[in-house]
């Protein structure tokens, strides 16, 4: 009998939960949930009937595994909570961002830790997940992945510094494309579109883009490729990206994504 256990009911945990319980990778009488809402706990009994606890140490004490599904500056309070009760054995889960391995290690001792970045998709099963593992946990990754593989991709780094890399793509990479639309719902209105029509214009050529790329990736396409597709010579495409580029738009990026990444590492300490 495998079981997990989330400390900490937000929504990425709840995604998890919906996730793991609809991949059929635990039981929902496998699963338990702490935390100090209890009106959070009961509504995710009642929703996929996992077992709630009434603490931080009876959950660490039950779980194999336990997620730390917690905001960064709740993670020495709840490890406080649970040091006592872990098993050595059990394999940690750390979802807080800018929280290092050697920080929850320092107060739990040497266990098995997985450090992980997912985003915002994962709420509704499309996730982009990156997973660093300790040496202890190498053994356990794969269950780690199966995990956050219930809501999205998951991917594997070797090198934990490379977690503030993945925040500045993936972690923060949904709100880069939510101000694009942001902004061409904008452009479209005040090119005569109605606000209605304008959104969803965008909102379908933002979901139909990202399907089309992913659905090209298997044949190898790339982004650019598809680009250069979509861009005939002299025509209305051409005329946009020459604006784009004529304003350094690739600079552009790689800076924003730059100082994603400088500001991850300097929250990490």
């Amino acid at each position: 009998m495998d079981t997990i256990g989330f400390v900490g009911s937000g929504n990425m945990a709840e995604a998890l939960i919906k996730g793991i319980v609809a991949a059929k990778i635990y039981a929902p009488e496998n699963v338990f949930v702490s935390d100090i809402r209890v009106e959070r706990l009961e509504l995710l009994a009642e929703k996929y009937g996992v077992v709630p606890v009434e603490s931080n140490a009876e959950l660490a004490a039950k779980a194999q595994t336990v997620v730390l599904s917690i905001k960064p500056q709740n993670m020495a309070e709840a490890l406080g909570s649970i040091k006592d009760a872990i098993g050595g054995e059990t394999l940690v889960i750390s979802i807080a961002a800018g929280i290092k391995v050697a920080k929850i290690a320092a107060v739990l001792g040497e266990m098995a830790i997985v450090r992980v970045m997912p985003n915002t998709p994962a709420l509704i099963g499309e996730g982009a997940s990156a997973l660093y593992a300790n040496e202890r946990a190498k053994s356990l990754l794969d269950k780690a992945v199966s995990i956050f593989s219930s809501v999205g991709k998951a991917v594997v780094v070797d090198n934990e510094d490379l977690i503030d890399a993945v925040t500045a793509v993936s972690g923060s990479g949904p709100a880069y494309y939510f101000l694009l639309m942001e902004e061409m719902v904008k452009a479209g209105v005040k090119l005569g579109l109605p606000e209605d029509v304008a959104k969803d214009l965008v909102l379908q050529t933002a979901k139909g883009a990202g399907l089309l790329a992913v659905e090209a990736d298997k044949n190898n396409e790339s982004p650019a490729e598809l680009r250069r597709k979509v861009t005939s010579p002299g025509g209305t495409t051409e005329a946009a990206l020459k604006t784009l580029t004529e304003n350094d738009y690739s600079r552009l990026i790689n800076d924003a994504l730059t100082a994603a990444c400088d500001r991850s590492r300097e929250l990490s300490g």
